[in-house]
């Protein structure tokens, strides 16, 4: 459930941005927690024709979160996938390659920089000691298995985050999601699910988490952890005679490809902070009727934090981190005859969100 403040704490860090395909605004806001696990990922330009967007919700500690914004979506372009053009099967790795990353001497220095002070300057030292060419990082940094320390052997983190991103190339949108987070597409004012949360409960989830030896106790993962999908969470993905995706808990996304229509207005990527209190169709209709008069999206996104928040504690929901990204596609996208079908037909990778 996490530690409580005594008052929330409703600073909120916002930004807006875009470029000729899309503008954006985000925004995160703290809460009631006690501390703030959240990270996100803007990137309207990853390359020359390639946005990409990012929520990453941490539990046990923001170092993972924090860890997935900074290198998940590098990752994502350096796969050979991704140069013949096959995004999908390029986020799947750079989901998966993030767990490998965060192993080992390196994989533990990077998570020490990331984390708490005193973790970070021993992580910095250790850097200086012990990082290839006295800490030339940038010229290895697909070689960290191969520096050597005292922290060698380090399996991973126990902590983990979820991961929910959208990857748009041309009128072509990529989603890939382990996790509860979630994206939403709104399509003629219709919420559009185009993620789905990975709960234990789910029959797909179950049956993967038995078949690895794992159980479900009170809705949670070997009693602990509320996630079937996530990032980290090592103690979870310790069996050697199973591949990644079939582990206990795995980071291996859901990948959802949908091609853009002139129906498609904007899309949301937000944690579960917000899913928690708004349904997908009623945040499509907040967005809706606050997009053209708010001075940007970033304040929009505040406005809905502003919604969500619990008046106290007492009952649980509208108590979490808040993170939000709006995606808002700036000019009519070309159709052809597959999406004007499908612009009056929902597509078929487009999940309808059930509680409208």
């Amino acid at each position: 459930m996490g530690i409580y403040l005594s008052t929330p704490k409703t600073d909120k860090l916002s930004e807006d941005g875009g470029n000729e395909r899309v503008r954006y605004g985000l925004s995160s806001m703290q809460g009631w927690r006690s501390t703030m696990e959240d990270a996100h990922a803007a990137l309207p330009d990853l390359d020359a024709s390639t946005s990409f967007f990012g929520v990453y919700d941490g539990h046990g500690g923001k170092v993972v979160a924090k860890f997935c914004a900074k290198y998940l979506h590098s990752q994502v372009l350096k796969s050979e996938a991704s140069c013949t053009g096959d995004l999908a099967a390029s986020v799947q790795k750079a989901f998966l390659r993030m767990d490998e990353m965060m192993r080992g001497q390196r994989g533990w220095r990077e998570l020490a920089v990331l984390g708490d002070k005193i973790n970070k300057f021993t992580g910095m030292i250790e850097g200086l000691i012990w990082s290839p060419r006295g800490g030339d990082s940038n010229d290895h940094e697909d070689n960290w298995p191969f520096e050597e320390g005292p922290h060698s052997d380090f399996s991973g983190p126990t902590s983990g985050s979820t991961a929910c991103v959208a990857i748009m190339r041309n009128n072509q949108l990529i989603v890939a999601n382990a996790g509860d987070s979630r994206c939403v597409i709104s399509r003629k004012g219709q919420a559009y699910n185009l993620s789905r949360d990975h709960k234990p409960e789910l029959e797909i989830e179950r049956e993967r988490i038995l078949k690895a030896g794992g159980f479900i106790h009170a809705g949670r993962v070997n009693g602990s952890l509320n996630l079937a999908r996530a990032i980290g969470d090592m103690e979870f993905k310790q069996n050697k005679f199973l591949p990644p995706e079939k582990q206990i808990v795995t980071a291996y996304p859901d990948i959802n490809v949908v091609e853009l229509c002139d129906d498609d207005e904007f899309i949301v990527l937000a944690c579960d902070g917000i899913w928690d209190c708004m349904t997908s169709q009623q945040l499509v209709d907040f967005v809706q009727e606050h997009i053209n008069t708010e001075s940007s999206l970033s304040a929009v996104c505040e406005k809905v934090f502003d919604r969500c928040l619990a008046p106290s504690t007492a009952g649980g929901e509208g108590c979490d981190n808040m993170t939000m990204i709006l995606v808002q596609f700036k000019k009519p996208i070309l159709s052809n005859a597959t999406n004007t079908e499908q612009s009056s037909q929902p597509a078929r990778e487009i999940e309808k969100n059930s509680n409208v």
